[in-house]
């Protein structure tokens, strides 16, 4: 796959990224179980594929099990591949909301034990929506620790990872970050994003989009997964989501392909994480990439996704 820049960081990306929450086994949240061996050949069959950028985080997992497992698979690999991109976030001690600076020390040196590498090449501020800005930029908090984790060569760039997007503009407007995550916030479905978006590409942060399928909806359906964002959706965004699955049908595309395509094919988006939890995903996931949409497809699209460019319903 094509690469591309990454923000003004040393990185190119695919523009698709392997996301691995579910690499660490959650099946209250999935639905699904996810052992260790399935995960590592995961990770196994990413290192010999398309796509060059992974993503997790310390929290991931029962103790950090995804981190544990995607070292396992570096380990067993001989190494991370010199080409890849391989990026974590710092998040609270488990259960409470304790964001201290050195909290973000202890969650950085967990995730270099658990991933077995000497430096780690992006790290994200995870969910800062978890305490207030003022916390995070206060002194001796979490973006103070991130930042001279950064300047001593701990890690390369510093992200920011989150939902809100009021408060993802106040933390890329102190200019020290070099990365930016959102998710479930730009899709078929909704696009609140939009405006953090505009404000990454000015100043140069590369901006990487999470959740294209809205946690499933915009793969399987409406009807199977009458779900949006992990919450029940409304009839009108059922009703909307299933005009878009009749239009994808009547083409012969399948909506997930329209969906990760909404994201891929955004000039101001470098790469979309799209969760893996077997091998045959990455296969799977190459084949939506590669689907080709035709321009009457997405004139069909395009004006039902508007409807969510303030938001769903």
């Amino acid at each position: 796959m094509k690469r591309s820049q990454l923000g003004m960081t040393r990185f190119s990306v695919t523009p698709i990224c392997v996301g691995t929450s579910a690499l660490g086994n959650f099946p209250a949240q999935y639905g699904y179980e996810v052992g260790e061996k399935q995960a590592i050949e995961t990770i196994l069959r990413v290192f010999q594929g398309p796509l060059n950028f992974i993503d997790t985080s310390n929290e991931y997992g029962n103790g950090g099990d995804s981190e544990r497992r995607i070292g396992q698979a570096i380990k067993e690999n001989g190494g991370l591949p010199s080409d890849f991109v391989l990026s974590t976030k710092v998040d609270p001690i488990p259960g409470t909301t304790n964001f201290s600076g050195e909290r973000v020390k202890h969650s950085v040196a967990e995730s270099l034990e658990r991933l077995g590498v000497d430096r780690l090449q992006i790290v994200h501020l995870h969910d800062p929506e978890k305490i207030s800005f003022a916390e995070g930029m206060a002194k001796g908090g979490p973006v103070e620790a991130l930042v001279k984790l950064r300047d001593q060569g701990v890690i390369e760039y510093v992200g920011v990872a989150g939902g809100p997007i009021e408060l993802m503009l106040q933390y890329l407007s102190t200019e020290l970050f070099d990365v930016c995550i959102s998710h479930n916030r730009f899709t078929l479905v909704d696009q609140t994003a939009a405006p953090l978006m505009d404000d990454a590409r000015r100043r140069r942060v590369g901006f990487i989009n999470c959740a294209p399928y809205g946690g499933g909806m915009l793969v399987r359906g409406p009807v199977a997964t009458p779900r949006y964002c992990y919450a029940h959706a409304s009839a009108r965004t059922i009703a909307r989501v299933q005009k878009m699955e009749d239009a994808c049908n009547a083409y012969g595309v399948p909506l997930a392909a329209a969906a990760l395509q909404y994201s891929t094919r955004d000039g101001r988006i470098s790469s979309t994480v799209v969760g893996m939890s077997n091998p045959a995903r990455v296969d799977q996931t190459a084949r939506l990439f590669d689907t080709h949409i035709p321009a009457a497809l997405w004139a069909i699209l395009e004006p039902l996704a508007a409807e969510g460019r303030n938001g769903f319903a």
